[in-house]
């Protein structure tokens, strides 16, 4: 028996949510006294899976697996699962990760739980920690069934890393255009940016920037920081900055270790998809705004005057 584990890459690069996807089936693997599987498909990155846990590393490529098609790669990745005894599939939870582990646990009669961000506790049967309601609860979910398809919420786990090498063992899977009904015929990607998901740092900006000419000021704050920028949904909407960039209950969830929040309220439907931050600091002029209930800290002023001082003392500090 194993935990099979999909380590997801793009453009020849792991995501770092894999490496916590790797090392979360390691550590569960250990509570089993099962291996623990790393599988890659298509392009796969440099860095040796077995640093981060793997008792084995499977790279599987073919004609259909060139670029991300989850019905393809559900396939590929349900033979892997199936060929060896897999009970438990760990997917991150990512946009790839979201459509791929529903084909999954169809193919293997799995159970599915998504959101989680825990280690499962397997003392007495099987449970697993996950987020519910749009974040704001903890659900504990006794899973009976003997296989299981579980989603990781990104930077929800730690990551381990240590000198093993493991070999990589090439697979050529027989997917073929008969295996799927829908093709994606273009992917437009930006180039250059830390993406929203896998960032550890955000700075996001609201209404309170004025408008789009004021936005250099996050950009700046968050290259000085190396963070990713985010924004409400009233900024994307007026087309301040593009719909990629909107965090919310309608937009992106995301989980960094620090979310910057300058000029936005803090409706509950933004909190929806930021709420999980470990760490909040909230910049707005109103001292009632709804943000500095859930902040961990707050400065109580205006944007455009803060984050300029912001943005001086980390360079300061980095002097």
């Amino acid at each position: 028996m194993a935990v099979v584990v999909y380590a997801e890459s793009d453009n020849g690069q792991y995501k770092k949510s894999s490496f916590e996807a790797i090392t979360y089936g390691k550590d569960l693997a250990k509570l089993l006294n099962i291996s623990c599987i790393a599988v890659t498909i298509g392009s796969k990155g440099n860095e040796n899976l077995g640093a981060f846990g793997a008792d084995q590393h499977m790279h599987i490529t073919g004609k259909m697996l060139a670029t991300f098609n989850p019905q393809a790669y559900a396939k590929a990745l349900s033979e892997i699962v199936t060929t060896n005894n897999g009970t438990v599939v760990i997917v991150s939870q990512t946009y790839n990760g979201k459509s791929l582990a529903p084909l999954v646990a169809i193919k293997q009669d799995a159970a599915l739980v998504t959101g989680i961000v825990d280690m499962a506790n397997t003392t007495n049967g099987f449970t697993v920690k996950k987020t519910t309601f749009s974040s704001k609860a903890i659900a504990h979910v006794s899973i009976n069934q003997e296989k299981k398809v579980l989603t990781i919420i990104p930077n929800s786990y730690h990551t381990t890393k240590d000198s093993t090498d493991v070999e990589i063992l090439e697979i050529d899977t027989q997917v073929t255009e008969n295996d799927v009904n829908s093709l994606i015929v273009s992917t437009n990607k930006e180039i250059g940016k830390v993406p929203l998901t896998e960032a550890e740092l955000v700075i996001s900006g609201g209404r309170g920037l004025k408008g789009p000419e004021n936005w250099h000021m996050v950009e700046d704050l968050a290259d000085a920081l190396g963070a990713a920028t985010a924004c409400s949904k009233p900024v994307s909407d007026m087309e301040w900055r593009p719909h990629s960039e909107h965090v919310g209950q309608t937009g992106i969830t995301i989980k960094p270790n620090l979310y910057i929040a300058a000029g936005i309220s803090g409706a509950i439907q933004h909190l929806a998809g930021v709420g999980s931050s470990k760490v909040i600091c909230v910049i707005n002029t109103d001292p009632e705004a709804p943000f500095f209930k859930a902040a961990d800290y707050g400065i109580v002023g205006n944007a455009l005057e803060v984050l300029p001082k912001l943005l001086q003392r980390v360079k300061e500090l980095k002097n």
